[in-house]
């Protein structure tokens, strides 16, 4: 079964950090870009950052730049989303997911939920 785990949400107040995993298996991790959509609430969801198969490449949303940083470790088979400078804004549940390639015109980039694997999320709260 194909799985993606999403892990170390939580509350955190504004200016702190949180890092979130994302541990995969039963699908080639070699072969696929993951990374983290996530959706406030009464907002839609949205694409957040990714990271390609190879590691070499990489997508950030306007909205987290320069605050959040992605990393993968294939050994382990998975994702980190490293979260510094956390606002209030922030506050959303976090889904890690699988698709074919990272970066511009990507799902992520392209708010586009038609990726290929989904994990179940998890949840970020940033008080103010």
């Amino acid at each position: 079964d194909v799985q993606l785990q999403a892990s170390g949400g939580g509350l955190v107040q504004a200016g702190g950090s949180l890092r979130l995993s994302c541990a995969t298996s039963g699908f080639t991790f070699d072969n696929y870009a993951i990374g983290w959509f996530r959706q406030a609430p009464g907002k839609e969801r949205e694409g957040v950052s990714c990271i390609s198969s190879s590691g070499d490449s990489t997508y950030y949303a306007d909205s987290v730049k320069g605050r959040f940083r992605i990393s993968s470790d294939n050994a382990k088979n998975t994702v980190y989303l490293q979260m510094n400078s956390l606002k209030p804004e922030d506050t959303a549940v976090y889904y890690c997911a699988a698709d074919g390639f990272c970066g511009y015109g990507s799902s992520w980039d392209l708010n586009y939920d038609g990726v290929d694997f989904w994990g179940k999320g998890t949840l970020v709260t940033v008080s103010s």
